[in-house]
């Protein structure tokens, strides 16, 4: 039996950072518990200060394939490479380079940043940080 998968990302500004991902990924932001019509309306229910209410923000798959996506405000910065980073098959099927240079723009657009691109052993891929520094790569 298989188990679900979440991926948790530390967070400076989880709304701005879960907008982000949410380009990258086709993704959508979670739906507010039934009854609310908004998480702010879910987080005013529930006492907690307006101050807080971006301390974190979700994203799930619209087609529910993937893993749910978390934004969790820390205090700290990002200090070092990520030990895992997400690959984006943006040119997939068929690897097409058009597609990938596509979706490079709207991340770059989007407030990420590209680091290198590379072309190796027949392939092409493009290696890019998130808006607040975390790596990814398109291929």
């Amino acid at each position: 039996m298989s188990l679900s998968v979440q991926v948790t990302f530390d967070a400076d500004d989880p709304g701005a950072l879960a907008g982000f991902w949410a380009i990258a990924l086709g993704y959508v932001e979670q739906p507010p518990p039934s009854g609310f019509e908004s998480w702010q309306a879910w987080a005013a229910d529930r006492g907690i200060p307006p101050e807080r209410w971006n301390d974190s923000s979700a994203l799930v798959d619209p087609d529910e394939r993937g893993p749910r996506l978390l934004f969790l405000k820390v205090p700290e910065g990002k200090t070092a490479k990520n030990r895992l980073h997400l690959d984006i098959g943006a040119g997939y099927p068929d690897h097409d380079r058009t597609r990938i240079e596509a979706h490079v723009t709207r991340l770059v657009e989007a407030g990420g940043a590209v680091q290198r691109r590379v072309e190796e052993n027949g392939e092409f891929w493009v290696v890019m940080t998130d808006p607040e520094g975390n790596e990814l790569c398109l291929h």
